[in-house]
């Protein structure tokens, strides 16, 4: 599979920066994004057990069934409720931090897809404030103005990884808070480097509810429980100001909010996150991340399924703090809230 880069991609089509798309293929670009098929895992120390999940090492071994995947009320690309079976694997109890992130790159010197300055010969036409490396950065828009996701995007000159909200930001994001910017590829490399797999969105379906079947969300069916926020999302006032923080990073250490029952943090809301499964169809409306071409039908070849929202995530606005919700993300498109975990497979018979 090639890497494109579409900059007519959601988020940058409704931030205007260009009007057309254009494809980009490398030497390098095969070896990125190649899908592989590590050994499945055949055992090791077990360090502790929850009520619904054992731990090894960083992950916890699910033991699978059927999860009734999916939801009616709330966004078409949802439906219908199905049953679906889900086979044993492990997954990480969190998604991929900065510092794991960081020990990733200094073992292999990799450079993400946002630190990568475009070639202008094979962008003919391109504006030419787009031939730098950055990314899609959030910012709160000023009140006063029409709202809207081109309002609190935009194309960020030198924003990667290890410098999430840009150069001059200077905002500097912990070493336990998820890794961002983050495309397809970049995902891909890197579990390819530890031996795991992206997981599937059924896998991340089932793993986010808990064994908590039917439920709205992750915890329940009361999105405040006795008055508690269960995960980094915007609890109110988005996209203006969030009650809890002045300013970025937006996003939370890793484990700041409770686990789930089977002992998994961050499964819902803090980034949004990759998984390996094709995006067919169309998503529905009031997404943070706006869909360019929501009029036709995606390419899976170019868009995968994100799963369990983010930061950004509100009841004023986009309700994706759920189990049963997506999104589909362009495989070239990187932004501030967007990261991953890994999975991995059980050998049968373990």
């Amino acid at each position: 599979m090639h890497e494109t880069r579409s900059f007519n991609s959601p988020l940058v089509s409704s931030i205007s920066l260009t009007n057309f798309e254009i494809g980009w293929t490398c030497a390098e670009c095969d070896e990125r994004n190649a899908e592989h098929d590590p050994a499945p895992w055949t055992g090791n120390t077990l360090l502790n057990e929850t009520e619904n999940g054992q731990m090894y090492a960083g992950m916890c071994r699910l033991d699978g069934g059927l999860v009734s995947f999916g939801c009616n009320d709330f966004y078409p690309e949802e439906a219908p409720v199905r049953q679906i079976a889900v086979e044993p694997f492990l997954l990480d109890i969190s998604p991929v931090t900065n510092a794991q992130f960081a020990a990733f790159v200094d073992e292999t010197r990799y450079v993400t897809l946002a630190e990568t300055a475009p070639n202008p010969d094979d962008y003919p036409g391109i504006l030419p404030h787009m031939m730098v490396a950055g990314s899609i950065v959030f910012a709160p828009p000023p009140k006063g103005q029409p709202v809207g996701p081109e309002s609190w995007w935009a194309y960020v000159p030198g924003a990667s990884w290890r410098q999430p909200y840009g150069p001059v930001d200077g905002c500097i994001v912990p070493d336990d808070h998820p890794v961002v910017h983050i495309a397809y590829c970049d995902a891909l490399a890197y579990s390819n480097w530890s031996g795991k797999r992206l997981p599937t969105e059924v896998e991340l379906e089932f793993a986010a509810r808990g064994g908590i079947a039917q439920s709205t969300f992750a915890w329940g069916n009361e999105l405040f429980p006795d008055g508690k926020v269960m995960a980094n999302f915007w609890p109110k006032g988005f996209p203006f100001k969030h009650p809890d923080r002045r300013g970025p990073p937006y996003t939370t250490p890793v484990g700041q909010y409770p686990a789930n029952a089977y002992g998994l943090f961050d499964m819902i809301g803090n980034v949004w996150e990759w998984t390996s499964s094709d995006a067919y169809g169309r998503p529905g409306n009031k997404g943070c991340c706006p869909a360019a071409g929501a009029e036709r039908s995606l390419n899976p070849n170019t868009y995968k399924v994100l799963k369990g929202g983010s930061h950004l995530c509100s009841p004023d606005y986009c309700q994706r703090y759920r189990p049963a919700a997506k999104w589909f993300q362009p495989i070239d498109t990187s932004t501030s809230h967007v990261g991953f975990r890994c999975a991995q497979s059980i050998a049968n018979g373990i």
